[in-house]
């Protein structure tokens, strides 16, 4: 299936979209990678779902992506007597190590690493930032705090704590029978929350073995001081907003979002835009203008996907929140200003002969008004490095893995086909041209740039060619 735009779109699966027919109206009005939110859900919902999802895929005939998000460690304060108790700026109070039902006099906090790692200054905040504490004394087990925004505290709510490093795997117990059921089963990503240092996104690579691809969630402000690191460990990076807008000032969110995408096209690592991008559309038909702008603002930065959660998860629209944003995103990149706004941020390339060619090849391609590049590629690092140069046409990958072309639905611009392996370069050519045409990418007659390596050298991209369809 071929989508006229570049930017791709992730969908969060739940009860609103998880039965088979729900799920090709998503995939046909625009999703290219279904999410499967493993903080909810059995194993046998999202199994369901899985083989739903590539018993689609094999009718329609073309590649669709499977994202595993993780729980990852959930913080809460315990339970607290009465269910509730309000609080008011200048209010002290103490959180207990433990569990045994509290108040303000000994609010329950279950979570011994807080206890290790925090220090007098640092803020905890509870109920996504609602209610906000600054610790003032510290014992063994006990941390006095005083209310600096005041409101409700309730059972099992979560805590935030924006300027403090836990000594805290991302991984936890539940994590990592999550992550052998969704490896067994043959997720293409699996998105790793809680990440706040190298080391985390290592450990969790060391289990997944090559068998997906990781995605790093920023949602911590610790995962910003090691950026470079974190992209450069990471197969694909998620802007995970939400989490990281309560631990951090909100007018920071836009800007940093903006260096995260700008990092990863320049490292060529996918990257997804995530949280509230049509959130009004859980419950209505249409999102409102603000939001359509923030689709557009991500587009224009040149993500490589956007993505929907509880709009396609829970939402009364699903569909239509899809088909909204396909049509947000064709419609700025179709704008006047798209070209040269996506230029302008376009990084530096490598000074590596495979980027150089890729490099090239988009130039060529652009130059000679060809309709598509053509890219033979084993891993999807020749694709990428295409895409990185945002090209104003279509890279048609062709590779012989089928894992491969898979977790290209969320490269931008790429649209990925299997194809057996080729004895020379001439073969390459002549079969990028018969699928080009076959596929509707080229007419015959046309000048196509194919994009290639030596056959019996994978992992080598060297060989650029224009042919006529």
């Amino acid at each position: 299936m071929r989508r006229h735009r570049r930017a791709k779109i992730v969908a969060t699966v739940g009860p609103a979209s998880s039965s088979p027919e729900m799920l090709k109206k998503l995939h046909l009005a625009g999703v290219d990678t279904f999410r499967l939110n493993f903080s909810h859900g059995s194993h046998a919902d999202h199994e369901k779902v899985f083989h739903a999802i590539r018993a689609l895929e094999a009718e329609v005939g073309s590649p669709i992506g499977i994202l595993q998000d993780l729980q990852g460690p959930k913080i809460r304060v315990g339970k607290i007597a009465g269910g509730r108790f309000e609080t008011k700026a200048g209010d002290r109070l103490r959180f207990v190590l433990g569990t045994a039902e509290g108040g303000p006099d000994a609010i329950p906090l279950p979570h011994p690493e807080i206890f290790a790692a925090v220090a007098p200054g640092h803020d905890l905040l509870i109920d996504d930032g609602r209610v906000r504490v600054r610790v003032v004394g510290l014992e063994a087990e006990v941390i006095e705090a005083e209310v600096i925004v005041g409101g409700t505290i309730s059972d099992r709510k979560g805590v935030n704590l924006p300027g403090t490093m836990l000594d805290l795997s991302p991984l936890t117990e539940k994590d990592r029978a999550d992550l052998a059921f969704g490896l067994e089963l043959g997720v293409d990503w699996v998105a790793l929350s809680f990440v706040q240092k190298p080391a985390d996104v290592i450990e969790a690579k060391a289990l997944i073995d090559r068998r997906a691809g990781l995605v790093a969630k920023i949602e911590k402000p610790q995962a910003l001081e090691h950026l470079d690191d974190i992209i450069r460990l990471s197969d694909a990076i998620m802007v995970a907003r939400g989490d990281l807008g309560v631990e951090i000032p909100h007018e920071d969110v836009p800007g940093r979002q903006k260096e995260l995408v700008r990092a990863c096209r320049r490292a060529v690592t996918p990257v997804i835009v995530a949280t509230q991008m049509l959130d009004s559309m859980v419950a209505s038909p249409t999102p409102t203008r603000a939001e359509a702008s923030d689709v557009a603002t991500a587009i224009y930065d040149g993500a490589d996907a956007v993505m929907l959660s509880a709009e396609s998860a829970t939402g009364q629209w699903p569909v239509e929140t899809v088909s909204m944003m396909d049509r947000i995103i064709r419609a700025t990149e179709s704008h006047s200003l798209y070209r040269s706004i996506v230029t302008a941020t376009q990084p530096p390339e490598e000074d590596t002969p495979p980027h150089a060619v890729a490099a090239a090849a988009a130039d060529l391609a652009e130059a000679i008004r060809s309709p598509a590049i053509v890219a033979y590629t084993a891993s999807g690092n020749t694709a990428g490095r295409i895409a990185r140069k945002r090209p104003a046409l279509p890279i048609l990958a062709m590779t012989p893995s089928e894992a491969v072309s898979r977790r290209l639905t969320l490269m931008w611009g790429v649209h990925s086909v299997l194809s057996g392996s080729a004895t020379s370069v001439q073969e390459m050519v002549d079969r990028a041209c018969r699928v080009a045409k076959t596929l509707g990418f080229a007419t015959a007659g046309q000048p196509i740039v194919v994009v290639s390596g030596r056959p019996d050298a994978p992992g080598t991209t060297n060989n650029l060619r224009v042919a006529e369809v």
